[in-house]
């Protein structure tokens, strides 16, 4: 599988991205690249990456949100992979506009997943597609920052860079355009999603306990009061 990578500097480090038939396929820290090609080995398996100059115009669109356009990343196309259910929790991170933060809770509602405040959490952690998928605008309840897998700082600075006010972080009504109706609930889950979810519960109860501390996901999962 060949994919176009490009490097863009800024304030917050190198920016490294993989693309593919127009579509963005990894967003990483190039102090965290080794993640961002494991995860892209275990979606692809083995992989060629071409340096490209703006492929699909996606790194112009990146530059352009850094210098201050702050929707110009809305229009770029992603290609996550994952579970149907991750893909779900990546695709409501999208309708958080920039300028908002969302709560764990608010998102496992999104999803219609009320109880699976902890897995969503995880799954967040994991997504691929840094920034254009936008992890970074969900806060603990109380609005401290809790984990950001590419660091705190940098989950700062782009909440700040977004005109965030990091000491009353949440923007009014900013979890009610997330709402996403699923009149089966939990009940219409295939056995699949229902498997991904009960792994990702255990996996957050196995961090909470103090494992795994070199993993790659967010720095903590929420608490399910978050």
């Amino acid at each position: 599988m060949q994919l176009l990578t490009d490097e863009i500097p800024c304030a917050i480090g190198t920016l490294v991205i993989a693309a593919r038939q127009g579509r963005l396929c990894a967003l990483d820290y190039d102090d965290c690249r080794h993640r961002m090609l494991a995860s892209l080995a275990a979606r692809y398996g083995t992989i060629e990456l071409r340096p490209a100059s703006d492929p699909f115009g996606v790194s112009g669109r990146i530059r352009a949100y850094l210098g201050g356009d702050l929707d110009a990343i809305d229009a770029v196309r992603v290609e996550t992979g994952g579970t149907a259910f991750q893909r779900r929790v990546w695709a409501a991170l999208r309708r958080i506009r920039a300028g908002a933060t969302v709560t764990y809770a608010d998102l496992a509602r999104a999803v219609a997943r009320p109880t699976a405040t902890r897995a969503v959490g995880v799954i967040n952690g994991r997504n691929p597609v840094s920034i254009v998928v936008p992890c970074h605008r969900v806060i603990g309840k109380d609005g401290s920052l809790t984990g950001y897998a590419g660091g705190l700082w940098r989950k700062r600075w782009l909440l700040r860079h977004e005109g965030v006010a990091l000491g009353d972080a949440r923007a009014a009504g900013a979890g009610g355009d997330l709402q996403q109706k699923d009149p089966a609930g939990r009940s219409g889950m295939s056995s699949w999603e229902a498997a991904e979810e009960a792994l990702s519960e255990a996996y957050a109860r196995y961090v909470g306990g103090g494992h795994d501390r070199g993993r790659t996901g967010a720095d903590g999962p929420p608490s399910a009061a978050d």
